[in-house]
């Protein structure tokens, strides 16, 4: 049996790195030998016929905008310096293409309350900018209203409506003052407040989710009728 002389071996572990491995390093070969052609406009149709061997390999380049100036793009940036031929859009600027976006600054003031999530600050900051009146007042009962559903989610089965209103003038640095005549309505008795990803029908199989509240309500009505 012929042994295989590992030093004729080429693995691309010991090549050198590609730019856009996307398009494989047989491309990366054609641009080589296109950069070698001396007529410039010989060398500008060879590079034509790259650019398309690439839109074909990366065909996802189609859901992004200019695409076609996208392609041109990464030939230049795979021929590196000294490509001279007559493309139909400028060779880009690599200082700007390796430059990392601008950072969005983002706000690091910890929340309050956890349970009540950030939005529930911004919300309180408008109510508090509100002039003393009806409408001021209404905004305070909806905003307590969303305030308790977040709260029984999280918490326990039940809460008072005070420890609720102590939650928002706590949290406005007493910018809000409840007023005292102030009343949420009953919670429902059958109301249910799931966490959220969460869902009572979980594991109940395939099919409409209510059939397994149906089947439990039916089981109840058997269960009453037998204590009869």
């Amino acid at each position: 049996m012929e042994l295989i002389d590992k030093s004729v071996l080429d693995y691309n572990t010991e090549r050198e790195k590609l730019a856009m491995p996307e398009y494989g390093r047989n491309v990366l070969k054609m641009i080589e030998q296109l950069k070698a052609i001396e007529d410039r406009e010989k060398r500008t149709q060879q590079a034509k016929a790259v650019v398309k061997v690439m839109e074909l390999l990366n065909p996802q380049v189609h859901h992004q905008e200019n695409y076609e100036q996208k392609l041109w793009d990464h030939l230049y940036l795979m021929a590196g310096q000294g490509l001279d031929i007559d493309a139909p859009y400028p060779a880009p600027v690599v200082e700007e293409l390796n430059s990392r976006p601008q950072v969005i600054p983002l706000k690091k003031k910890p929340i309050k309350a956890y349970h009540y999530g950030r939005n529930i600050e911004s919300i309180i900051d408008l109510i508090a900018s509100e002039p003393e009146g009806e409408t001021r007042t209404s905004m305070i009962r909806s905003l307590a209203i969303y305030m308790r559903q977040q709260y029984l989610i999280w918490n326990k089965d039940s809460v008072a409506d005070r420890t609720i209103f102590d939650d928002i003038e706590k949290m406005s640095e007493g910018r809000i003052i409840v007023p005292e005549d102030l009343s949420l309505n009953r919670i429902s008795d059958h109301a249910n407040f799931s966490r959220p990803m969460m869902s009572i029908n979980v594991g109940q199989g395939q099919g409409n989710g209510n059939n397994g509240n149906r089947q439990w309500q039916r089981n109840n009505r058997r269960n009453g009728q037998r204590r009869k």
